[in-house]
């Protein structure tokens, strides 16, 4: 499985890359929108995670950016502050699942497993 992490909280991505990678799954991470659409322009991913509230380019527009390049992308979002509208728009743009940080590793697992049984359909 490989993954693409996209959160402007650079710990965070660092340390959820390691903790992935110690599990057998690649992960590439970028620290904007605009840098992940480039990473995904170039790669192929099973699953990107998205974190909401970034700035430049926030989660819901990089969900709305990743769906239009690629429409069968699996996208999780990841968030620790958000309104329900938020989490509204990024469900009717796309994304598979919301998970609130600090989040939960075998639940995040499962639901990677998920978008990739899922993609593999």
């Amino acid at each position: 499985m490989r993954v693409l992490l996209i959160d402007d909280e650079k710990e965070l991505v660092t340390t959820l890359s390691e903790r992935l990678e110690l599990r057998g799954i690649e992960s590439d991470w970028a620290l904007s929108g605009e840098d992940g659409l480039l990473m995904l322009d170039k790669n192929s991913y099973d699953c990107v995670l998205v974190d909401l509230k970034m700035p430049g380019l926030g989660g819901c527009r990089t969900i709305e950016a990743i769906k239009a390049r690629r429409p069968g992308a699996k996208v999780i979002l990841l968030t620790g502050h958000s309104s329900p509208e938020e989490l509204d728009e990024a469900l009717t743009l796309g994304a598979h699942e919301c998970l609130v940080k600090p989040v939960d590793m075998d639940v995040l697992l499962a639901q990677m497993q998920a978008c990739r049984e899922e993609k593999e359909k």
